[in-house]
């Protein structure tokens, strides 16, 4: 008979137990580091402590890598920025053909406000260009490298890095203008007020540096694309959403080569009215016309006095210019002025003629002209009135009104200040464009 004991489960389970023991199994020391593995895997007393120390290289690796990158991207950004600064000084200084900076010194000199990184550049930097391109001028290219050890990094890179930013600006072509404001100072260049439409088909700029370099108030509608200021533009639904270019490139004189010549003047030079004997084209004291007259093309000089037409005038001249100027040499000389009355007629063209000098230009006023806000020239005409050409008072301002509607054939209108008013449209039509005639605006820009 089997003792019950030995059947017993205890009984059993002890056997088992001591036969495992001495007898051993395959794979023994595989299954001991499982064993130990899983032990300490389902320890809960300190396998966290654990786990921290073996991630704590990858933590601070991490944290040292991201406070480098923040800062290799601040530096890289600075220095992106004074490149920019620099490239675009350089441009300007360019433009100005200044005797006393070069475009290589203007960087020099907007680096040294504008580097921002505080870090010295490196041997070899800034490395300044001139490239070219058919698609803008002036160019100018500035290279900067700087050099810094980084807190991190440095720790596994035997030198630092060296961090570099390129550059690329120059003057690009903005479009054609026929409104050119020649006042350089901090009053308004370019006015258009009253309620008419003023639709120009060209653009505007003025050389005025105030903050509100171009205007256009009332309920006046322009209609000019774009405008362009050497100061700021205001916003406005006025401009009907042309393209609007603050802080551009000085605007030179379209007509600074111009030189009247008064070598057909005589000592006392006669006044030309509608009664006047022989209308032919040479030197007068004065114009005063308030009648039918139809003028002989040519060169009209006005030799102290102004040009008036008044409001029974009615005058035609294809092929004309008309010269305000004085034959004194005296810097100080009398030069008169313009005003056509609204009601005349009027219909006048300038020259087509490359070898007159006076060639595209309907009205020229000598540059000796005194200046002031008092000094106006206005132009006006009744509603079938047709003037081509170019208008030119580089010192006064000119006042364009369209109180019954003017119509201009491809018209500039240079001038120190320019004002477009009244109450009727004022329209510019240019169909074949002013071709070599054509007032280029040029605008800087980073191209690269």
């Amino acid at each position: 008979m089997v003792d019950a004991a030995l059947t017993s489960p205890v009984h059993r389970s002890l056997t088992l137990s001591t036969l495992d023991q001495r007898q051993p199994r395959q794979g023994t020391g595989l299954a001991m580091i499982r064993q130990a593995f899983n032990r300490l895997w389902n320890d809960k007393r300190g396998n966290a402590l654990m786990i921290a120390g073996a991630a704590l290289p990858l933590i601070v690796g991490s944290a040292g890598l991201a406070t480098d990158t923040i800062q290799w991207t601040l530096w890289k950004r600075q220095l992106q920025r004074a490149a920019d600064s620099a490239a675009l000084a350089g441009v300007y200084a360019r433009v100005q053909n200044n005797a006393s900076q070069t475009a290589a010194q203007a960087v020099d000199n907007d680096l040294s406000r504008n580097q921002h990184t505080k870090i010295a550049l490196k041997s070899g930097f800034p490395e300044v260009t001139f490239p070219t391109s058919t698609d803008w001028t002036n160019g100018v290219q500035v290279s900067l490298g700087v050099q810094k050890t980084l807190g991190f990094s440095s720790v596994f890179m035997p030198t630092a890095p060296t961090i570099t930013a390129r550059a690329t600006a120059a003057t690009i072509a903005t479009g054609v203008y026929c409104v050119v404001s020649l006042i350089d100072t901090g009053e308004t260049g370019i006015k258009a007020t009253g309620n008419g439409d003023i639709d120009l088909g060209c653009g505007m700029i003025t050389n005025s540096t105030s903050l509100t370099a171009a205007i256009a108030t009332g309920s006046s509608d322009v209609f000019a694309s774009p405008i362009a200021a050497v100061g700021n533009i205001g916003s406005s639904d006025n401009w009907n959403g042309a393209e609007l270019l603050p802080f551009t490139v000085k605007q030179k004189d379209p007509f600074a080569e111009v030189v009247p010549d008064t070598s057909s003047c005589d000592t006392n030079p006669p006044k030309l009215t509608e009664n006047t004997p022989f209308l032919t084209p040479g030197c007068y004291s004065s114009i005063d016309l308030n009648g039918p007259v139809a003028l002989p093309s040519g060169t009209y000089i006005i030799d102290g006095g102004d040009l008036n037409f008044g409001n029974k005038a009615n005058i035609t001249c294809t092929g004309c210019t008309f010269v305000l100027t004085n034959k004194s040499s005296s810097t100080t000389a009398t030069i008169g002025d313009v005003d056509f009355n609204a009601d005349a007629h009027i219909e006048l063209s300038a020259p087509n003629d490359a070898t007159n000098p006076y060639n595209g230009i309907v009205i020229y006023q000598d540059r000796r002209a005194e200046s002031g806000p008092s000094k106006v020239n206005r132009i006006n005409g009744n509603a079938t009135s047709v003037i081509g050409g170019a208008f030119y008072f580089p010192k006064q301002q000119l006042q364009i009104n369209g109180g019954a509607g003017l119509e201009f054939t491809c018209g500039q209108f240079v001038a120190y200040i320019v004002e477009f008013s009244g109450n009727s449209a004022i329209e510019n039509t240019c169909t074949a464009g002013y071709g070599g005639k054509s007032i280029m605006g040029k605008h800087v820009r980073l191209v690269a």
